[in-house]
């Protein structure tokens, strides 16, 4: 047993007896269903009837005496046995036989008429003999049998002490029965029965209970007969009385140890109450086929804790599933292929670390936690070496499994009441069963484990709950619940806290006289000590000649002011101050301390720090409060918590008031203060600050030397001057070279320095004062602006801009290398292609692995890269221009040119992604097999220069035509016209001549194909047959999103048309029809307005807009015929085309005879592959 740590004790109070509502329903909700018919029958049974046996219950009650009265008669004889009844089994008023109420006196008198007479009206009359022959006149099913050997107990031999014991057992059965009543459910007389056999038969006769009992039911079953379903129901609750005294009290059950496990032992009465509330479901010969598939569901309920072929339509290991319900494979064959199946791995393997999938398959497969560090340590072991495979292997192949469950029971959870649980890991088991398990990615034993061998945790001892914020006002405690970072720990008395001086001057040891007297220094807390007057004291005989004391004013409010502070947490509210004592502490008739203890036990200090806490926290908060630092452990909580349970809230005060520590600490005189704090309440007060980490090996030497003087570079930088980029001049560098003297300065620099100079009135030359300090050396080159830039743009080479200085055109792995080159080498890849590190999971380990050895080259790791699931999924998230250039910048290290984004983008759109980056590896030189080509700045290495580029950007820009611009004439005097129509012509013809962009060679085309398809929309899909089961899904998915524009549920799926199309007796055409037909496709138009519903149908289905022609006709036949003749008519516009063809969205592609207007219209509807919805904006 540890004593360092817990893993925490949440109360649990587990319900040992049965409701007939909760018994009607758990089996519905254990197998995850509604109730069926027989129990919602029961659950409107008992609601109908609840009223009839709550009455039931009051007669018994109102009776109790009675009935009690009426058996004790019968077993005892010689006195009167209701005599010793020490509390009344009967509550309400006491009458008389005519109803009349009796006084508290009569009411006495008449119960000792009853009890030594026997007169009463339910216990009849009679001697011994007609007692015992009673029972002959009562009805069959109630009827008192003696059983053999009884005989009336004398009360005297049996003696007052076991009579009273006596007849107060009697009274509890019979309240027993009562609450059997209310419930509906007789379990609760069977849980509280059992063992009581052994324990009668020790104690007092056993026939003799059973007799009383017997009698107790005659008498309940006549006080009901005019109740037949009460009545029914009591005499059925006492005869499970009889029942469980007439079975022998059953043996504990034992749960073997070992040299890792405790044994432990269960009573009976928790394992036997249990027994029914959780289905155990074996698989047994002779079993319907139902009845089966409901045990194949419960298997999966346990391993995957939820029914996941209900809830989301999965099945897992469905030919195992077959096979068990067929009888060929046992149960446990089937729970080791749940276990080792892609979902269990999916769901609780990969998503978590190893320590906590070892916890959930130990809940999975043998219904309990781990229970000890060495079980554990074993199973992390086995997972790390043989993987998820061989931990499934290893606990379904135990003894444990083959003795708890066997080969035909389906696995359960092992939970109270099963058998005996260790209180080691206790929190942690009650944590692993709850719903939420799966969700909590953290380990719950390991860490358990670790904190066994840690110290002490820095927090409360009865709980870091208990610990309130280290703030000034109110008392502030951290949630139990939500985000505890700390664990329960069983601190004991021989251990206290440790705690932080606030300041104090040498404390010393705790709780000695140093301790307590220690007063802090300057960085501590103020003290707040009253200054007091001492004047003579004969003048008041009252004082005895006692010197009193005055304050002055302005003290004595600063020492009340600093009290409300440290005591309530604020100055106070107007109705919170005592200002009688405020009054009193003035006038000096108290002392400071007594007025702590007034404020201290004011209601604002009352209702802040004791009405709405445990007592727990009100007394760390109180401590902290009135002493001045927090609890040192157990046993100073303890004292004081007895003390706050004998004397209550106002002794807690004066205890902490009157001791010794605070008389020592702050006297009669001075106002608390906070002298220790916690750990935590300084880590708290910190001002979060930037810290440098301390280098030990760089520190300071002892020898002096030099200090190091900072470069200066001698050249003057005037306003004029640029800072230096990569542009390189033509020829040479450009150089203004002038004469080291500062003087001779051009216009230019007389000009700034004549602005720049202050205004003066006389007009006699000065020599500047800095002429004579300044002294200059070296060659002055200033800039001219804009120079640089203009002399690149002049230059007819292609060299404007050069490459940056420093960046690695490539990057070169060539063996033998060392592991940290490969290392290197493989982030950059990583960096360039997938633009981060990716996480260890991400990681292409075995692609590193053969690179590592030389199994591949570079170029075989970058493939791999780039044609994995990362880089994949990053270029389908781009458009495809952007995808095409993304690829060439990361493979090639450039850009790619317009022909090679157009080989991609139409490689891809044939034949997928990879073949198109496939492609491009292609385009690599052999040379580069084992480099990484990284990217490359813009260069125009091979390029026309600026100048060229901008004369045939000029010249093939087009001209206007001709006949648009008509020539200018202009005439002479002489009548002679000079005509500038030859000067046009000839303009238009070089611009006929000149190469046309690619838009003006489009829109002079006269074929009507001029825009090609976009390519986002996917390419056409034909199913011919014969065809593959493939090639059929993939048609079938393609219709549903084009018509629905999604992918159906399983149960909306239209199943028949599917089989008549896979069995080639419906084409696309046909299926298309269907599901056009089909409820999906009409209540997605019927959620449209009008025109969105014509334009969205003839999208779907014609796989264009509609012309405002068919939009019309749409809409008449909605109006006049209904939804499903307009679907149909467009169905016959459509059977133009292929019968084998899915639909799609025809985009832009023009045809012959179809309007531009379509095509835009088609366009603007489409807007991307998932658009198949047409916007809001601009329907029509």
């Amino acid at each position: 047993m540890t004593v360092t740590a817990s893993s925490g004790s949440p109360r649990v109070t587990p319900q040992l007896f049965d409701t007939l509502p909760l018994s009607s329903v758990r089996q519905a909700e254990q197998q995850d269903r509604f109730p069926d018919g027989g129990e919602l029958n029961n659950l409107i049974t008992f609601f109908r009837s609840g009223q009839d046996r709550i009455e039931a219950s009051r007669v018994l009650a109102d009776n109790a005496e009675a009935i009690v009265a009426r058996a004790a008669n019968k077993i005892f004889a010689g006195g009167t046995p209701l005599s010793f009844l020490e509390a009344p089994l009967s509550r309400g008023e006491v009458q008389r036989r005519d109803g009349t109420v009796l006084a508290s006196d009569q009411a006495a008198f008449q119960a000792s008429i009853e009890t030594f007479t026997g007169a009463s009206a339910a216990t009849g009359g009679g001697n011994a003999f007609t007692r015992l022959l009673r029972g002959n006149s009562e009805d069959a099913d109630v009827r008192v049998v003696l059983p053999t050997g009884f005989a009336p107990i004398s009360v005297a031999k049996y003696g007052p002490e076991r009579m009273r014991k006596s007849v107060r057992d009697l009274g509890w059965f019979l309240r027993y029965v009562g609450y059997a009543l209310v419930a509906g459910d007789p379990s609760i007389l069977s849980v509280n029965t059992r063992g009581l056999r052994d324990v009668l038969e020790k104690g007092c006769s056993l026939a003799a209970t059973n007799v009383a009992l017997q009698e107790m039911r005659a008498a309940a079953a006549s006080l009901l007969r005019d109740r037949p379903e009460a009545r029914e129901m009591a005499v059925q609750c006492f005869n499970v009385l009889l029942q469980e005294l007439a079975i022998a009290t059953p043996s504990s059950r034992q749960k073997l140890g070992s040299s890792e496990r405790q044994g432990l032992q269960l009573p009976a009465i928790y394992a036997l109450a249990s027994q029914g509330k959780s289905p155990r479901y074996s698989i047994k010969l002779g079993m319907s086929g139902a009845e089966r598939q409901e045990i194949v569901r419960a298997a999966y309920r346990q391993v995957f804790e939820r029914d996941i072929a209900k809830g989301y339509s999965q099945a897992p290991c469905a030919q195992e599933a077959s096979q068990l319900v067929q009888g060929k494979i046992s149960m446990r064959e089937f729970i080791r292929a749940l276990g080792r199946c892609k979902e269990y791995r999916q769901q609780f393997h990969d998503r978590f670390v190893n320590s906590r999938v070892v916890e959930l398959a130990y809940r999975h497969f043998l219904g309990r936690g781990v229970s000890s560090l060495e079980e554990f340590k074993t199973s992390f072991a086995i997972l790390s070496d043989q993987g998820l495979h061989g931990l499934i292997d290893v606990l379904v192949n135990s003894s444990e499994y083959a003795q708890t469950f066997g080969e035909e029971t389906v696995p359960f959870l092992r939970d109270l009441g099963e058998e005996a649980q260790e209180s080691a890991g206790w929190g942690s088991n009650r944590k692993l069963f709850r719903f939420s398990a799966p969700f909590e990615g953290a380990p719950q034993y390991v860490t358990l484990y670790a904190s066994y061998r840690q110290p002490f945790a820095d927090q409360h001892v009865y709980g870091g709950g208990n610990d309130p914020i280290g703030n000034q006002y109110g008392a502030i405690f951290p949630s139990g619940t939500a985000s505890v970072a700390t664990r329960p720990a069983p601190y004991g008395y021989d251990s206290r806290r440790l705690l932080v001086s606030n300041g104090l001057a040498s404390p010393g040891q705790m709780d000695s006289a140093q301790f307590r007297s220690s007063r802090p220094r300057k960085v501590g807390p103020r003290v707040v000590r009253l200054q007091q007057i001492a004047t003579g004291g004969a003048a008041r005989p009252r004082r005895g000649g006692l010197p009193s004391v005055r304050n002055t004013e302005a003290s004595t409010q600063a020492v009340i002011n600093a009290v409300y502070v440290q005591v309530l947490g604020n100055a106070g509210y107007a109705g919170e101050r005592v200002s009688s004592d405020e009054a009193r502490l003035e006038n000096g008739d108290i002392s400071l301390r007594d007025f702590v203890r007034s404020v201290a036990r004011s209601d604002a200090f009352r209702r802040r720090y004791w009405s709405g806490l445990y007592i727990a926290k009100a007394i760390e908060v109180m401590h902290r409060r009135l002493l001045g630092r927090p609890t040192f452990g157990r046993w100073e909580i303890d004292s004081l918590f007895d003390v706050a349970a004998r004397h209550g809230f106002y002794g807690l005060i004066d205890a902490l008031i009157n001791s010794k520590e605070y008389c020592d600490c702050f006297g009669e005189d001075t106002a608390p203060y906070e002298r220790f704090i916690t750990p935590a309440d300084l880590n708290t007060r910190r001002v979060p600050t930037w810290k440098q980490a301390i280098n030990l090996e760089a520190l300071a030497s002892g020898t002096k030397s030099e200090r190091p003087e900072a470069q200066t570079v001698e050249r003057l930088k005037t306003s004029g001057d640029l800072t230096q980029r990569n542009i390189q001049g033509a020829g040479g560098q450009i150089k203004w070279e002038q004469s080291s003297s500062i003087n001779n300065r051009n216009n230019e620099q007389l000009t700034s320095f004549a602005l720049t100079k202050q205004f003066n009135k006389t007009t006699k030359a000065k020599t500047p004062s800095w002429q004579a300090k300044v002294e200059f050396r070296g060659i002055v080159n200033p800039e001219i602006p804009g120079e640089k830039i203009l002399q690149a743009l002049r230059r007819n080479d292609i060299n404007g801009f050069a490459a940056r200085v420093g960046l690695k055109t490539s990057i070169e792995l060539k063996p033998p290398f060392t592991e940290e080159a490969l290392s290197s080498v493989i982030d950059e890849t990583y960096r360039q292609l997938l633009n981060r590190i990716p996480f260890d999971d991400e990681r292409l380990v075995e692609a590193e692995s053969q690179l590592r050895n030389q199994t591949i080259p570079l170029v075989g790791f970058i493939e791999a890269v780039a044609l994995s699931d990362t880089f994949q999924k990053r270029l389908s998230a781009m458009a495809p221009l952007r995808a095409a250039a993304a690829v060439s910048l990361a493979i090639l290290g450039r850009a790619s040119t317009p022909g090679e984004a157009a080989e991609f983008v139409q490689t891809r759109a044939a034949n997928g992604q990879p073949a198109a980056i496939r492609k491009v590896f292609e385009r690599r030189e052999a040379d580069d097999a084992n480099r990484l080509l990284q990217i490359k700045l813009p260069s125009t290495d091979g390029r026309q220069s600026f100048r060229e580029l901008q004369t045939t950007r000029q010249d093939s820009l087009p001209r206007p035509i001709a006949p648009v611009t008509p020539p200018i004439f202009e005439g002479d005097g002489e009548g002679k016209t000079t005509t500038l129509f030859n000067a046009v012509k000839t303009q238009a013809i070089q611009a006929t001549a000149a190469p046309l962009p690619p838009l003006a060679r489009a829109l002079e085309s006269k074929d009507t194909t001029g825009f090609q398809r976009k390519a986002g929309i996917p390419s056409p899909i034909l199913l011919t047959p014969p065809f593959s089961e493939d090639e059929l899904s993939i048609a079938i998915d393609a219709t549903y999103r084009q018509l629905i524009n999604r992918i159906p549920l399983d149960n909306e799926r239209l199943t028949s048309a599917e089989s008549l199309l896979r069995n080639q007796d419906l084409d696309i055409s046909g299926f298309v029809e269907a599901v056009a037909m089909s409820d999906l496709f009409q209540q997605r138009l019927s959620s449209m307005a009008p025109l969105r519903a014509a334009s969205a149908a003839a999208l779907a289905l014609l796989g264009r807009a509609a012309t405002p022609a068919e939009v019309a006709e749409f809409l008449k036949i909605r109006a006049g015929a209904g939804q499903l003749e307009a679907v149909r008519s467009l169905l016959m516009a459509a059977e133009s085309l292929s019968t084998n063809e899915v639909p799609r969205v025809q985009g832009m592609e023009t045809s012959p005879g179809q309007s531009q207007s379509t095509v835009i219209r088609t366009a603007s509807l489409y807007r991307g592959n998932s658009a198949l919805n047409p916007p809001k904006d601009s329907a029509i």
